[in-house]
């Protein structure tokens, strides 16, 4: 018979969870489903969060702590605005709304002797995991560990301290973290149901951030004479007016920002989702939502794609650069030509096998007992 835990969590203070329906904030679906997940398994979980929040774990403790960010929009408590407030300021004040939730966390798991503790925001959390070793601490790791972060992690490093990576990829930077495993991201495959046939135009769905390469995706629509929609935020800045803006038209359209909850209707409609990355994705959960709904992804050869994506089944991962050291755009052209080789059946049933929200769960769930397996 597995043993049942006692499992402390939490994500942010800044939000409710689940978080209001303007912000887009991944890890929170992580975490949401964990929680739920673990809690449905028999296992006693408390989630650390804001007045406001709900979620179906066994119990929610807030602090009698308000979020940083309204429940209903984006509307800053005073404490973030005023004469003596400026950008460190606020930076602070970030920081502390979190580390008040790890300190609460603490003094509770004493009191009600958690096995496990699983923080989100690792950052916040490393004082006071080394300072408390009798408690084991699991960190997911949401984000590229960039060399600062790496750094700070040697430093607080302690034997309680297990690190979750979200690909293989991801641990490149910090090969010697003390992980205790990958679990990739999972998704709820009933808000993204499969799409047998689709339209006749590419999508870009994301930030429309440099990273994300979305004026990429442009030009390679634009030379593969391809209609492209365009979803996300921001629309505005230097780079949306120079790099997107100038080629919207009759077949590159922009279609604004899409709530989460419509994003499959876009996925299941195109016939590829274009993901042309201009850093190393940690994990990608554009991929997996794509594919789900029977979309091929094209994408290039960086961070996570190359775990999350199986080449020339359920889409193509492109090399970056071409031989003169630049994007390489004709790679992807020639990706998007040959997208009506993949079977939009594979697509799904990879993202079954491997990225459902069940798969997530039963692997965190593994991390656990085998961390607390180690306190007998």
């Amino acid at each position: 018979m597995r043993k049942k835990l006692k499992i402390g969590m939490m994500i942010t203070g800044h939000y409710t969870i689940p978080s209001p329906k303007d912000i887009i904030y991944a890890p929170m679906f992580i975490a949401k489903a964990v929680a739920e997940g673990l809690t449905k398994k028999g296992h006693k979980v408390y989630f650390f969060a804001p007045k406001g929040s709900k979620l179906k774990v066994t119990k929610i403790i807030t602090g009698n702590l308000k979020p940083l960010h309204g429940i209903s929009g984006r509307k800053d408590l005073k404490i973030l605005s005023g004469k003596y407030v400026g950008p460190v300021e606020r930076s602070k004040i970030y920081t502390l709304w979190d580390e008040y939730f790890v300190s609460l966390m603490y003094k509770t798991a004493i009191k009600e002797n958690f096995d496990i503790l699983h923080i989100h925001p690792a950052d916040r959390a490393l004082s006071l995991a080394m300072a408390f070793q009798k408690i084991p601490v699991v960190y997911t790791l949401h984000d590229p560990i960039y060399p600062w972060r790496a750094k700070v992690f040697e430093m607080f490093s302690s034997k309680n301290q297990y690190f979750v990576s979200i690909s293989n990829a991801q641990r490149k930077p910090a090969p010697k973290l003390n992980y205790i495993a990958t679990v990739y991201n999972g998704i709820d495959l009933k808000l993204f149901p499969f799409s047998k046939k689709a339209k006749d135009h590419l999508l870009f769905l994301g930030r429309l951030l440099p990273q994300k390469g979305p004026d990429v995706a442009v030009q390679a629509a634009i030379k593969a004479k391809q209609k492209l929609l365009i979803a996300g935020t921001p629309a505005h800045g230097e780079y949306w007016n120079k790099k997107i803006k100038p080629y919207l038209g009759k077949n590159i359209k922009y279609i604004g920002n899409i709530p989460y909850e419509k994003t499959y209707k876009y996925y299941g409609q195109a016939k590829a989702l274009l993901c042309p990355i201009q850093w190393e994705e940690p994990f990608g959960l554009t991929f997996t939502e794509g594919m789900a709904c029977g979309t091929p992804v094209i994408t290039f050869r960086r961070g996570s794609a190359p775990e999350v994506i199986k080449n020339k089944k359920t889409g193509f991962v492109v090399e970056p650069f071409a031989k003169n050291g630049k994007v390489n755009i004709s790679g992807f052209v020639e990706a998007i030509k040959k997208i009506g080789e993949i079977r939009r059946e594979d697509c799904r049933k990879w993202v079954e096998r491997k990225f459902s929200l069940e798969k997530m769960v039963d692997d965190y769930e593994k991390v656990f007992l085998k961390i607390a397996s180690k306190r007998k």
